[in-house]
C-alpha cells in the first residue's frame, strides 16, 4: 500500500481521484443511444426521415392549393414557381399530393410494421416458452405459411377485402408476423432457462408475467431493430400493390399510387414518376441505413 502510495505521489496523481470510474455511469439504452449517435450514416437517416415525417404534417399546408382539387386549366404543367413539383393531368397540384402521400405511406409503413411486431412477439414468445407440442404446432404453420410467397397472399387479400389503406394494413400484418415469430421465438428459448428467469418462477411468477415481464422486454433490442427494417418493406408493399391498381385509389394520394399514374406517362412527363420514386427510394434507404445503425448500437458485443 506504503509503495502504491508513494508511486500516485511521485506521478502527481491523486489516490482517491485514480480510483474513481473514469466512464459515468450509463443504463444499456444510454450507452445504445451515446453509440447510434456517433455513427454519421444512421444520424443522417434519421434526420432524413424526421424531416419526410414533419413534411408530411406540413408539405401540404405550404401550398394555397388543396390536393384533390381539379385544375383543368393548368394540366401537366412542369415544376414552376407556382406549381413547385408541377400538376398531374387534372391540374392537381404535385406538391401537396406528393407530401399528402407521405403521409398515407409513412402511415401505412408504421401502422403495418407494428401490427405484424405486435403479433409476431405474442406468438414467437408462447411458442418458445411453451415448448414441446405448442412450440410444435406453431412452428409447423409457420413452416407452411413462409413456403408460401407473402405476396400472393396480399394479392388474394387485397382482391377480397377491396383497395384502401387499412385492407393494406390488415394484409400486410396477416403476412409479415412470420419471421418476426422465429425471431422471438429463438431469442426466448435462449432466455428462458437464464437465472432470473428460474428466480422469478421460484417466487411464484405466473407464466403470463414470465412472458411478458421479463422475457419480452429482454428481446426489445431485437425487436426494435427488425422493426425498423420492416417499415420500409411495408411502404415498398403499399408502392407495388398501388402500381398493380390494388393499393390507394384516387383522389387519395399515395407514394405508390402517384408512381402508378406517373409511369403511365413516363415518356411525355418523366417529372411525374421520378419525384415520387425518388421518396421512395430515399426513404427505404434512409430507415435500412438507420437500422443497421441501430443494431450496431444495440448490440452489447460490440460495447466498448
Amino acid at each position: 500500500m506504503e509503495i502504491s502510495r508513494e508511486k500516485f505521489k511521485h506521478v502527481g496523481i491523486n489516490e482517491e481521484k485514480s480510483q474513481a470510474i473514469v466512464r459515468p455511469s450509463m443504463t444499456y439504452w444510454q450507452d445504445a443511444w451515446r453509440r447510434l449517435k456517433k455513427n454519421k450514416i444512421a444520424m443522417i437517416g434519421l434526420v432524413i426521415i424526421a424531416v419526410f415525417t414533419v413534411m408530411s404534417i406540413i408539405g401540404p399546408m405550404m401550398v394555397p392549393y388543396v390536393h384533390s382539387d381539379n385544375d383543368l386549366s393548368n394540366t401537366n404543367q412542369l415544376p414552376n414557381a407556382q406549381h413547385w413539383f408541377g400538376t398531374d393531368d387534372l391540374g392537381r397540384d404535385l406538391w401537396a399530393r406528393v407530401w399528402m402521400g407521405a403521409r398515407v405511406s409513412l402511415f401505412i409503413g408504421l401502422m403495418a410494421a407494428l401490427l405484424d411486431t405486435l403479433i409476431g412477439v405474442l406468438v414467437g414468445g408462447v411458442s418458445g416458452f411453451y415448448g414441446g407440442k405448442v412450440d410444435m404446432i406453431i412452428m409447423r404453420f409457420i413452416d407452411v405459411m413462409i413456403a408460401i410467397p407473402s405476396m400472393i397472399f396480399i394479392i388474394l387479400i387485397m382482391v377480397i377485402v377491396g383497395a384502401g389503406v387499412f385492407p393494406i394494413i390488415l394484409s400486410f400484418a396477416i403476412t409479415g408476423w412470420l419471421s418476426m415469430a422465429r425471431l422471438v421465438r429463438g431469442q426466448i428459448l435462449q432466455l428462458k432457462e437464464q437465472e432470473f428467469v428460474l428466480a422469478a418462477r421460484t417466487l411464484g411468477a405466473s407464466s403470463s408475467r414470465l412472458i411478458l415481464r421479463h422475457l419480452i422486454p429482454n428481446t426489445l433490442g431485437v425487436i426494435i431493430v427488425s422493426l425498423t427494417m420492416r417499415i420500409p418493406s411495408a411502404i415498398f408493399t403499399e408502392a407495388f400493390l398501388s402500381f398493380i391498381g390494388l393499393g390507394v385509389k384516387p383522389p387519395t394520394s399515395s407514394w405508390g399510387q402517384l408512381a402508378s399514374s406517373g409511369a403511365a406517362v413516363l415518356r411525355v412527363y418523366p417529372y411525374r414518376l421520378f419525384i415520387p420514386a425518388f421518396f421512395i427510394s430515399l426513404t427505404m434507404l434512409s430507415l435500412n441505413l438507420f437500422g443497421d445503425g441501430l443494431r450496431d448500437a444495440l448490440d452489447p458485443r460490440l460495447r466498448k
